[in-house]
Order: structure tokens, then C-alpha cells, then sequence
């Protein structure tokens, strides 16, 4: 086997930290990271490693990391014009994200193509080099698909990623790369094949409003769609902001994740990171409350305590309720009631 691909195999297995959960998974889950736009300058001056610095602890307690990388990470590519918001990221950020403890990126969103295949393609050769994972995006339609495997205390999770946003010239096809689009077809074979491949299965949307603290029926549907097929844990980013919480056939739906690292000086002020226990299915999702609103933070998301981060877990009950679902606070931490649902708030 060519030294390359034998590189390739072994990051795709590799589990890239460890925990204290013999047999379980715990994934640590983030939303949208964007490491340019407002921002650029300070980096420059600051450093890469400083939009991380007050959260990489948090990142680090668990097994896996994962969040949506929203801009390519690349020096090269041609524009894509016909938008109005394009990004590009300093590749130097790829060492930083590793630094910081993420282990899985996911691709798929509107932003990956602006500076088209190159950007693309370059993005992937940066995040190999630091030995990050990533789905959601690739050189042709099924690479794009393809799931992303890693092995963790003697269990194997899978994650897919997938696009729901525009333009749709973004999306990869048989013979040119680009990101995945959430087509039901796609959704339902690539789950079976990285079901029969894997213990879990993790599945990442781009999707929705921007700025909708509620989703889209059409939302509710896919992520539905996805949990039929086989997927323990749903991922959404793109709003930009916090949507509610779903508990569906014993998995667990992230309708939005919101911001985390974000380069712009809008109003999204609060976010989560969500720190999922998996063990023979969802055993524990904790919510750990940031502060993401950058005319405070400059640009550094930081944990919230006290009655601050309960005032995000009081947005969140709020965004939940219709959804059957119960954020309940113990010994400090905030977690969501798995207990079984009743009533006809829950979707069986």
C-alpha cells in the first residue's frame, strides 16, 4: 500500500483523544467555526490558537471533537462572485483547530465552494496534514458521501455530512468535487452503508434560516429521515443561532448548534457545546453554555457560569419545550432528561 493511503487508513481509525469511558464515545459537538470575515487582521496578529484559548479544555475532555469548518482553509482558488458573502481562511488555521482538539470537521455547507474546487481541495490537503478528519466534501459526488470512520475504546462511529443550503452550484456531482447534498436517496443508503460499518452514527446537516430560533418543517423531516435510517446522533448548524432539542426514537436531534468561532460582529451572543455519551445508543448529552457575542468576547468564545449559562439553558427549555424535551440541571451540569417521553409532545 502506498505510503499516502497507508496514512489515509490509519487516520481514518485513529480515536485522537482519550477518556475516561472505557467502552464509550464521548463526542464533543460544536457549530459554526469561521476563522476570517471581521476578524482577519486580529488573527493575523494575534495567532490562530486565540479564538480557542478559553474553550480548548472543554474541547479536549472526551473522546472526539467535531465541528462545521465554514470557510475554506486555502490561499489559492477562484472566487466564486455570485453571492454576497465569501470567505477564506489562512491555512495556518489548520494547526491551530488541532491544537485546539478537533478531530472531525464536516465540509458541507455554503461557504466551502467560495473559492471553488482548488479552495477545496486545498482545504483537504491542509486538514491531512494535521491528521484532522473531515467529511461532507469531496473531489467527486462520492467522496463527497463518503462516511468518515474512527475507532475509540473498542467502538467504531461514523459521521456524514450534508449541504441543504445554496447555491447549488456548490454541490458535488459524478465528475467535479463539491459538498453533499441532503438529497433522501443519499441520506438513507449512505446511513445503511456506515450503519453496517459502524457502533454509531453521526450525521450533520447545514440547513435552515439564518437567524430562526425555529425550524423548518422541512427540517424536522430530514432529521426524522435520518433516525429511521439508522442515525444515533443529528448535528445542524447554519441558523447561526440556537434551535431546539428533539429526542426521536432514542437519538437525539441538534436542529442548531448555532456559532461557535465566528468571524463577524452580529448579535449571536450565546451558543452550546454538547457533550454526547454514547454507549449501546445515546447515554448522556450534557450542554456546557458559551458566550459567542463577539462585541464582548472579541472573537474568543468563553464558557458560561452562574446565572449567565443558566439563562442559556433557559433559551434552550424554551426552544425545546414543543419538541418534548427537558434540559435539567445536576451537581453544576446541564443535561438533558432522557428519561422515557410521554405525552403527545413526544415524537415516537
Amino acid at each position: 500500500m502506498p505510503a499516502v493511503l497507508t496514512l489515509l487508513f490509519l487516520l481514518s481509525t485513529l480515536c485522537f483523544a482519550s477518556s475516561a469511558f472505557a467502552g464509550k464515545i464521548v463526542v464533543n459537538a460544536v457549530g459554526d467555526i469561521m476563522l476570517a470575515g471581521k476578524w482577519s487582521g486580529s488573527l493575523a496578529s494575534l495567532g490562530y490558537d486565540y479564538p480557542f484559548a478559553a474553550t480548548a479544555t472543554a474541547l479536549k475532555d472526551g473522546d472526539i471533537t467535531v465541528g462545521n469548518l465554514e470557510a475554506p482553509l486555502a490561499q489559492g482558488g477562484m472566487e466564486f462572485k455570485n453571492k454576497r458573502f465569501r470567505f477564506k481562511t489562512d491555512p495556518r488555521a489548520a494547526a491551530a483547530l488541532k491544537r485546539a482538539g478537533f478531530s472531525i470537521l464536516t465540509l458541507a455547507n455554503n461557504h466551502m465552494m467560495d473559492f471553488g474546487s482548488d479552495g477545496l481541495l486545498e482545504t483537504i490537503y491542509n486538514l491531512d496534514r494535521q491528521g484532522i478528519l473531515h467529511s461532507g466534501a469531496g473531489e467527486t459526488l462520492a467522496a463527497a458521501r463518503r462516511e468518515v470512520l474512527a475507532s475509540c475504546n473498542g467502538s467504531k462511529i461514523a459521521f456524514l455530512a450534508y449541504s441543504l443550503t445554496y447555491p447549488a452550484e456548490f454541490y458535488a456531482g459524478g465528475k467535479h468535487a463539491g459538498t453533499a447534498p441532503g438529497f433522501p436517496p443519499y441520506i438513507r443508503e449512505d446511513i445503511a452503508r456506515a450503519r453496517a460499518a459502524a457502533d454509531y452514527v453521526v450525521v450533520s446537516f447545514h440547513w435552515g434560516a439564518e437567524n430562526a430560533a425555529t425550524p423548518k418543517s422541512y427540517q424536522v423531516s430530514v432529521a426524522h429521515r435520518a433516525v429511521d435510517a439508522g442515525a444515533d446522533l443529528v448535528l445542524g448548524h447554519h441558523p447561526h443561532v440556537l434551535q431546539g432539542i428533539e429526542r426521536y426514537k432514542g437519538s437525539v436531534i441538534f436542529y442548531s448548534l448555532g456559532n461557535y468561532a465566528f468571524g463577524s460582529l452580529s448579535g449571536t451572543d450565546r451558543s452550546v457545546i454538547a457533550r454526547v455519551t454514547l454507549d449501546k445508543g445515546v447515554k448522556e448529552v450534557e450542554l456546557i453554555p458559551i458566550n459567542i457575542l463577539n462585541s464582548e468576547v472579541r472573537f474568543q468564545p468563553r464558557p458560561l457560569a452562574g446565572k449567565r449559562g443558566q439563562d442559556v439553558i433557559n433559551r434552550l427549555n424554551r426552544l425545546s419545550k414543543e419538541m418534548g424535551t427537558v434540559i435539567v440541571e445536576e451537581h453544576g451540569r446541564f443535561l438533558v432528561d432522557l428519561t422515557p417521553q410521554k405525552g403527545k409532545l413526544a415524537r415516537r
